[in-house]
């Protein structure tokens, strides 16, 4: 992994601020990124929570956007496609785009924003699942790059 991605929202290995989570506004927090290769074609983006209790939670999927692309601004709309002609995926929870993190109060998640180059456009709907975009990347990963944030709600916190 090559691709440099930060947020300017949350250090890589802290805490994700709640305002971008379910306890709070529920929005995407800004990325940015940097070291994309030269020949890649689009840019594919899946935030996902391994430590979910019924295995890998997708909070959001993103694909064919530009090559040119450095980032994402803060509350990207639940859209299916965006004016830039980026296309969003189902999240877990059965939504299209950005689903902020919600664990079991109590437990500390890990939250991972991944950003892949492609040599290639997915040939994808939108609404695709992680694993329909992981299939259709097969073999088309130019490189990648995370950031890692966490989050952990405290026991009591009041629900939704």
């Amino acid at each position: 992994m090559s691709i440099f991605v930060s947020s300017p929202e949350f250090d890589k290995g802290k805490s994700i601020p709640p305002r971008f989570t379910g306890d709070g506004d529920n929005i995407s927090p800004r990325l940015e990124w940097s070291n994309i290769p030269d020949n890649t074609v689009s840019l594919a983006l899946i935030m996902d929570d391994p430590d979910a209790p019924s295995g890998t939670f997708t909070h959001w999927v993103m694909f064919n956007m530009p090559a040119d692309s450095t980032g994402l601004l803060e509350a990207v709309a639940c859209e299916p496609c965006l004016p830039d002609g980026s296309l969003q995926g189902r999240n877990s929870a059965g939504g299209i785009g950005y689903y902020g993190p919600y664990p079991p109060a109590g437990s500390r998640h890990r939250y991972y924003f991944t950003i892949y180059a492609l040599d290639i456009k997915p040939n994808l709907k939108t609404g695709a699942s992680r694993d329909q975009l992981l299939k259709a990347m097969e073999g088309h990963i130019l490189d990648s790059g995370r950031i890692m944030g966490l989050y952990q709600r405290t026991p009591g916190f009041p629900m939704g």
